[in-house]
């Protein structure tokens, strides 16, 4: 089968269209033929070596782990699936090596779901990773009902998740980007504060008595500003930043596969409570400038390849 690979380290170059063997499956695995898979920077900081040590990577590598396709071969053990079944999911394993950027890949029915109806194949690739990191993290910083929430990052592809699965919840919400997304941001519900100087200030400005929740998908300098920010009893939640737990006493959170999860990402999806943003959508020939542009910064949502 085709699929792209990496036999090295290294920057977008490592790429190559290859022929690569066929995916084995065990009991609780299945075969999926994939229509689209989705991309997330977690793909090329772990190509660049970035999380050597943390994740182990057995090359030659097929990157990614969204995916969106048809169940063509059910294990013995997944009465959840059958063949013809749409699904769609994290399909993240313990070893860096099968991923979804390929014909065909072995999915797990612990990190799947049926695919939500309302969404095409590139739409639906588009959501695991971001929207689980969203709905987890906000879980994780109890955000409900009457919650004041800033989400740093709110136009990234887990941020705009982030927005809206706040607001289903009943949650106000300050988001933070580029002047650029103001009007995205707004759009999806959040009041829209610029990064920079002064966004202490501004963020005090539109909520005087601080946040329940600040919710980090940015990294970087996100978080200097936490105490002056946070209200008393507030909860911190970071994908980026370990100061999240070490020195705010929040949530440093690693995104774990859960097919629930998905399942319910999928309702919300399919009952208009969430919208999917695609900033670009690649053929699989063209996975290298899908990933320049995606490492390049500032996409507006996420960036999906078809097969």
């Amino acid at each position: 089968m085709r699929a792209i690979t990496y036999d090295k380290f290294g920057g977008a170059d490592v790429l190559a269209l290859t022929d690569h063997p066929e995916p084995h499956i065990g009991p609780d695995v299945m075969v999926v033929e994939v229509h689209a898979a989705g991309l997330n920077p977690v793909d090329y900081k772990i190509r660049q070596g970035h999380l050597e040590g943390l994740l182990d990577a057995r090359f030659p590598v097929v990157p990614a782990w969204d995916v969106s396709g048809v169940v063509v071969k059910a294990g013995l053990d997944t009465p959840e699936f059958s063949v013809g079944d749409e699904v769609y999911a994290y399909a993240r394993t313990d070893v860096v090596s099968g991923g979804t950027l390929a014909e065909r890949v072995a999915v797990p029915v612990r990190t799947a779901a049926r695919k939500p109806s309302s969404l095409s194949h590139a739409q639906a690739a588009a959501v695991p990773l971001a929207g689980l990191t969203a709905l987890q993290a906000l879980r994780r910083a109890g955000v409900g009902h009457g919650s004041t929430v800033l989400i740093h990052g709110a136009s990234g592809g887990v941020g705009s998740f982030g927005v809206q699965i706040a607001r289903h919840l009943g949650a106000d919400v300050v988001g933070t980007a580029s002047a650029r997304n103001h009007d995205y941001v707004c759009d999806l519900g959040a009041t829209h504060l610029e990064y920079g100087d002064g966004l202490v200030e501004r963020a005090l400005e539109a909520r005087p008595h601080g946040y329940d929740a600040i919710i980090d998908f940015a990294g970087g300098a996100s978080l200097d500003g936490t105490v002056a920010l946070l209200a008393p009893e507030g909860v911190v939640a970071s994908v980026a930043d370990p100061r999240a737990a070490t020195e705010f006493g929040g949530h440093y959170i690693w995104v774990r596969p859960d097919a629930d999860d998905l399942a319910e990402l999928a309702t919300l999806i399919d009952e208009g409570h969430v919208r999917v943003e695609i900033a670009g959508t690649y053929p699989i020939e063209n996975t290298v400038e899908a990933y320049r542009e995606l490492e390049g910064g500032h996409v507006r949502g996420k960036i999906v390849v078809t097969v």
